[in-house]
């Protein structure tokens, strides 16, 4: 059976918006590009060629080095119709200090989208502040919406629905934790993050969601078990990010009660699906046994950036 894209009446309505944090878009808006993530799925599962961006251009700026996000985008744009061009800080002008304003206008012209993996949320926001064509947030040290898009998508897949779920999020209160609370409250969902003192979510997202959240829980604690009691979904993360590696003992030290492991997920639902926005360190955030067993989804999870992302390039630059 084909998915329908319930939201329907929204086709065309985001076209030329950013895409800059989860909570910029409405709740339909949400489950419109979820819907038509979906059926691209379908129809590049069935061999059906659907090229919507054919002669378009999306520039890819990178300041951090990226797997999934690199290739979901690239190989994205090019079943799309169009075509990625990779822009390393270290080869165009932006690295050598041409301020971003100058480069948003400059790139405006020559692109019809620019996606963009940073530090600052503060530059993404000027990017986007001073360029003509949408942007894309590819993740910053505070943010990473596409992530949660995908997530989003592999939860509703799995479950077959999202609001009235709860998710845990176990570890570190960094840019996934922010963007997940913000995903869960936008969709009805309920979550749950446990992360020791020092590590907590950003006070602004946290609040951010919960005036989002209609309904639905937002809780931080301390203790992982009352976060994953009757969870639906147990989610984790590196404990040190990219850009905190001087951290890596300090961070072990304060995040070993916070290993995601068989003791810990058995006070989840029995039916819980574990997720993981990778890369994963087992034995450190998660163990082996749990991020390679039959409850995780994180490849389905990996391989959703790219449908998730191309629903958002096809709403967001489609004519």
């Amino acid at each position: 059976m084909s998915t329908v894209v319930t939201s329907a009446n929204l086709k065309g309505q985001l076209n030329g918006k950013d895409f800059l944090t989860l909570a910029d878009y409405t709740t339909e808006e949400i489950e419109y590009l979820l819907d038509l993530a979906n059926y691209l799925k379908e129809q590049r599962k069935k061999g059906i060629v659907y090229e919507p961006l054919k002669g378009k251009t999306l520039g890819m700026i990178f300041e951090k080095s990226s797997t999934r996000t690199r290739v979901s985008f690239e190989v994205g744009i090019y079943q799309l119709g169009g075509t990625g061009l990779f822009l390393s800080s270290k080869d165009i002008q932006i690295g050598r200090g041409e301020p971003i304003a100058d480069t948003a206008k400059v790139l405006s012209g020559y692109l019809d989208g620019i996606m963009i993996r940073t530090f600052s949320q503060d530059d993404v926001e000027e990017l986007a502040e001073n360029a003509s064509i949408p942007v894309i947030n590819g993740l910053t040290d505070l943010y990473h919406p596409c992530q949660v898009l995908a997530d989003l998508q592999t939860i509703k897949e799995e479950k077959r629905q999202l609001a009235g779920l709860k998710m845990a999020y176990i570890g570190d209160g960094n840019n996934m934790a922010n963007s997940l609370m913000i995903g869960a409250a936008k969709t009805g969902m309920n979550i749950s993050v446990a992360a020791p003192a020092g590590y907590h979510p950003d006070p602004a997202a946290t609040e951010k969601a919960k005036s989002f959240a209609k309904g639905s829980e937002i809780q931080i604690t301390e203790d992982p078990y009352e976060a994953v009691k009757d969870a639906d979904v147990i989610y984790t993360d590196v404990w040190a990010s990219m850009g905190q590696e001087s951290e890596q003992k300090e961070r072990e030290k304060a995040f070993e009660a916070f290993q995601v492991n068989q003791a810990l997920v058995s006070h989840a639902k029995s039916d819980y699906i574990f997720m993981h926005c990778l890369p994963a360190h087992r034995e450190e955030e998660v163990t082996a046994e749990i991020i390679d067993g039959k409850h995780s989804v994180v490849f389905q999870e990996a391989e959703n950036r790219l449908h998730a992302q191309k629903a958002l390039m096809t709403a967001l630059m489609g004519e």
